[in-house]
């Protein structure tokens, strides 16, 4: 039974225990990222976004790449629970790297002078929105998902190894896969406190 739009953002949660075995097709990954990437909104219509889906070997030389990068600047009594942590994401079945062009964000701020200092405020929004929308997509599609920001420890290293325009900036990491262990309970604050209404 297909869920609805309610169900599909309650059930959207962070998933850390995620495996490989997965029924949705690389087809339907791809087809999930490209609807939002088309679809999702953004200021001035820039669509700034920008989506690499790693999967497969790409998938584990991410993780892979990310482990090495903390090797680096994690102490080494102190590793194991990291190695762990970034071991629990490359388990996953693929990983989506989120992306804003900077290039057309600085465009539009020569465009728009008066608005200069609120065109990166914007391709942050935007960035978020389409993280929602394709974490929510994956959900509706029976995956499970975080969202990781390892960027600056791997943004080079991704950058050379993917050949990404260098005017493009890392903003996020969302492995995903079967989910393996379901979320713990969540508590929410009280609405009556995080919402107003006039009449």
């Amino acid at each position: 039974m297909e869920k609805n739009f309610y169900d599909v953002v309650k059930g959207r949660r962070s998933y850390y225990g995620i495996g490989k075995e997965v029924v949705v097709s690389h087809d339907k990954i791809q087809e999930v990222v490209e609807h939002a990437v088309k679809y999702v909104p953004s200021a001035f219509n820039s669509q700034t976004t920008r989506v690499l889906i790693l999967l497969d070997n790409a998938h584990d030389d991410l993780w892979n790449l990310t482990m090495e990068a903390l090797r680096k600047v994690v102490p080494e009594n102190q590793f194991s629970s990291t190695e762990d942590k970034i071991n629990s994401f490359k388990d996953g079945y693929g990983t989506l790297l989120f992306f804003e062009d900077n290039s057309i964000v600085e465009s539009l701020q020569q465009q728009f002078a008066l608005y200069k200092d609120n065109f990166p405020v914007w391709s942050q929004q935007t960035s978020g929105m389409h993280q929602f929308a394709i974490w929510s997509a994956l959900e509706a599609e029976g995956l499970g998902a975080s969202l990781q920001h390892y960027n600056e420890l791997i943004e080079q290293d991704v950058k050379s190894k993917w050949s990404v325009p260098n005017s493009w900036k890392l903003i996020a990491q969302m492995p995903f896969g079967n989910p393996t262990t379901e979320p713990g309970e969540k508590e929410y604050k009280p609405l009556e406190d995080r919402v107003k209404i006039f009449k």
